[in-house]
């Protein structure tokens, strides 16, 4: 058996379980989150709705005009088999006005924007119709620092934030998600042809073996090395850990002697 295995059955009703209590705990009845058409925000939805209801529950769609039609046709999949909420609203125009008095952009700045940007419309909605923002960041993401601070990583609380991408998957398939979107290479998006593995040099299976060790057996880089995993591979995990730590916290304020 493979270390990250799980009782997938628990964990959907652990899942379940937990945002009832804090919906309940937080006076809300309502969920807004922002619906990517990858594995990740798809996952986050199908629990939402199993423990609020499809009523309660408003995905929103943000493309951009880059944005692969696969996204947005794989999300509103998504919609229809839930029966949730739903709504598009185009965020080309908004990314756009910023950026054409920054020749200079990079794919990562505007990638970055867009994150922001989806994040405010999220948090707009929120105020609207009365709902909490619910995460989409699997732990994988999160320890690897592949998310974008006040951005995707923004939320009320996230209900997938302990699950590896590994275990994202094998939720997915527990829950009959399309198999379109799991199935498909894991992307942000955020620019034509960018895939996540690609993008960090590394695969999420390969990642979560080595993040398992680190995280859940607390084994150094010198016991995983013995294990015969590569170096650089291990390497490039430890230095997206110690670089993205910030993002982690809380923000940070300094004390002062009284």
């Amino acid at each position: 058996m493979d270390k990250l295995d799980l009782n997938m059955k628990e964990v959907h009703k652990e899942l379940v379980d937990f945002l009832k209590e804090n919906f309940k705990k937080n006076g809300f009845s309502k969920a807004i989150l922002g619906l990517s058409g990858g594995i990740d925000s798809a996952l986050a939805a199908y629990l939402l709705r199993d423990a609020l209801g499809k009523e309660n529950v408003l995905a929103i769609m943000m493309p951009y005009k880059s944005s692969n039609p696969d996204s947005l046709n794989h999300a509103k999949l998504v919609v229809e088999d839930l029966g949730i909420n739903s709504k598009v609203i185009e965020i080309t125009d908004m990314i756009d006005a910023y950026f054409k008095n920054e020749k200079d952009s990079t794919s990562l700045r505007m990638g970055n924007k867009m994150a922001r940007e989806r994040m405010s419309i999220l948090y707009d909605y929120s105020s609207k119709e009365n709902a909490l923002v619910i995460g989409t960041s699997n732990k994988t993401e999160i320890y690897l620092g592949y998310s974008t601070q006040f951005g995707d990583s923004a939320c009320a609380f996230n209900p997938i934030g302990d699950l590896y991408k590994t275990n994202v998957w094998e939720l997915s398939r527990y829950l009959n998600i399309p198999k379109e979107l799991i199935e498909k290479k894991p992307s942000a998006d955020l620019w034509e042809g960018q895939t996540d593995e690609q993008e960090m040099g590394l695969t999420y299976k390969e990642a979560d073996q080595v993040l398992y060790r680190m995280l859940e057996e607390n084994k150094t880089v010198e016991e995983i090395l013995n294990e015969g995993f590569d170096k650089s591979l291990v390497e490039n995990i430890v230095r997206r850990m110690n670089r993205s730590e910030y993002k982690r916290r809380m923000p940070l304020i300094a004390k002062i002697k009284r």
